[in-house]
Parts: C-alpha cells; structure tokens; sequence
C-alpha cells in the first residue's frame, strides 16, 4: 500500500514539475518579453509587472498567497499545500532558469506562448496541484451572488482585459485574449487527455441487436432506460415501447460506436454528452486532477 502511495506522489510531482517548466517556458520565451497576458491571477501579476514594473517571479507568489489561504478554508488543506508548492515552484523557476526570448511575432506569441501556458497547468492539474488561485476567488465570490464559478472567472478575465485594454492599448488585448482562449483549449484538452469520457444515448427500433454489439464487440457496460418512441406529428398517439441504451466511451471510441449503431439502424436516433468526472462501474481510468 505505502508503494503505492509513493509512486502516485512520485507521478504527481513529476507533473507538477513538468508543469512549473512550461510555464516558466511560456512567461518568459514568449508573454513577458512581448508585454502580452493571460488570464486568471497570473494575468493580474502580468498586468501589475507592466503597470508598475514589479518583479513578475515575486508578484505572482505574493498575488496568489491570499488565495492559497482562502483556499485551506474553502477546499481543504491539501490543496491549499499543494497550491502554495506549486506556485512557490514557479516562482523559483522563474528567478532561477534563464529562458531565452523564442519569437516577437504577435500572432505566434499569442498562439503558442499560451498553448505552453495550458500545457504547464494541465499537467500541474493532473499532478493535483494549482498554479494559479482564481478558482478559489470565484468559489469565494459564487456563496455571495448568484452566479457559477465560470461565470465570475469570465467577468474576471474580462475585467483584466479591460484594464489591458486602457493603459496599453486594444491591439495587445485582443492579443492577450487570443492567448488565454490558446491556454483554456490546451488545459481542457491536457486535463481530460485523448480518453476524455463522452456519455452517448441511444434510442432505436432494434435496441436488442445494438445493446448485444454494445457489450460483446466493443466491449463496454450499458445501463437500459424503459421508454416509448413515436409522437410524430402526423400520428401522436402512436408509440411503442423501447429500451433506451446508454453507455460511457472515450472519444477515440466514439467513432466507432456511431459506426456500429448506424450498421444495426440507420434511423437510430444518437445523442452525446461529455462526462468530466468518471468513478466505480467498469471504467478503469484514474482521474489524478
């Protein structure tokens, strides 16, 4: 069990580690040399070092240290840690290692300084750790008005493009936009990975032919829903019973499975919906974020 245990915490810092190096990578090749932004705290931090000429390696530390305690409160105390850690790790990265300016071209500064920012807070992620306290300031926020924890990141972020906006013009804001949509697709696509579960439903004439190849060609476990299908317009009140399948695939399945059901019954009718969190069943995936 303590094995175990030692190599998740072993797995978890080599991704945090990966991640502290990307991010360095992304602040000082491509974003600090060519005054560009992101979003979130290190957006603020970016913002304030321009602003007021304040050492970056420092203010990012001090800017999320606030965050870090709301955090043991609000979360626990375990990634209140594990958020101080890594926070602290990028900060000593960035005194330490000299990165060398990669480009001043805008268009690629955007494109790809915020493409390495999302892959050193995905792996970070992975590893269950933070490197940037905005989550906690919106959960801080959302107990005090009525909006989702996305919602008051988004009005964050735009506030920060805003002030970019104003005291340095809309040219390296939009740019700065540009390289935090870059990050958030590059984050969402590290964390969840190319095994991302997609929940898929099925509702069809000849469901005992679909639920068999479900289960016995690809593989994968189904939960059936009774129901009733028909209600057209023209005949309403005609209907017949039908199991309604429904199964979990990873999105290189997803293919597959549509191509099968389409085998079976071309009038099938097929519907998805991305699943974030997976536990317990037959899914044997460990989500380490």
């Amino acid at each position: 069990m303590k094995k175990i245990v030692h190599k998740e915490l072993l797995i978890d810092i080599v991704y945090v580690t990966i991640g502290i190096l990307f991010c360095g990578f992304a602040l000082k090749g491509f974003l600090i040399p060519n005054h560009f932004f992101d979003g979130g705290v290190t957006g603020i931090s970016l913002l304030l070092h321009e602003l007021y000429g304040w050492n970056i390696n420092y203010v990012i530390m001090l800017a999320n240290l606030p965050l870090v305690i709301m955090g043991a409160f609000l979360v626990n105390k375990t990634f209140a840690i594990k958020t101080l850690l890594g926070i602290l790790g990028l900060s000593i990265c960035l005194t330490l290692i000299p990165y060398p300016q990669i480009t001043a071209d805008k268009l690629l500064v955007s494109i790809f300084g915020g493409a390495f920012m999302g892959i050193g807070i995905g792996m970070a992620m992975r590893g269950g750790f933070a490197l940037d306290g905005i989550e906690v300031l919106a959960l801080y926020t959302g107990k005090r008005i009525s909006f989702t924890v996305s919602e008051i990141i988004l009005g964050i972020n735009i506030i920060i493009f805003l002030i970019a906006a104003i005291e340095l013009g809309l040219p390296t804001a939009l740019y700065s936009i540009l390289t935090y949509f870059s990050a958030s697709r590059v984050i969402n696509f590290v964390v969840e990975g190319i095994e991302e579960f997609t929940g898929v439903t099925i509702i069809s004439g000849k469901s005992e032919l679909v639920k068999e190849e479900l289960v016995m060609r690809l593989g994968r476990g189904i939960t059936v829903y009774k129901g009733e299908r028909g209600f057209l317009k023209d005949s309403f009140n005609v209907s017949q019973p039908c199991d309604i399948v429904f199964t979990v695939v990873t999105r290189l399945e997803l293919l597959k499975l549509k191509n099968i059901v389409h085998e079976l019954d071309p009038k099938a009718f097929v519907f998805t919906s991305v699943i974030k969190e997976t536990a317990g069943g037959v899914l044997s995936r460990k989500a380490r974020h």
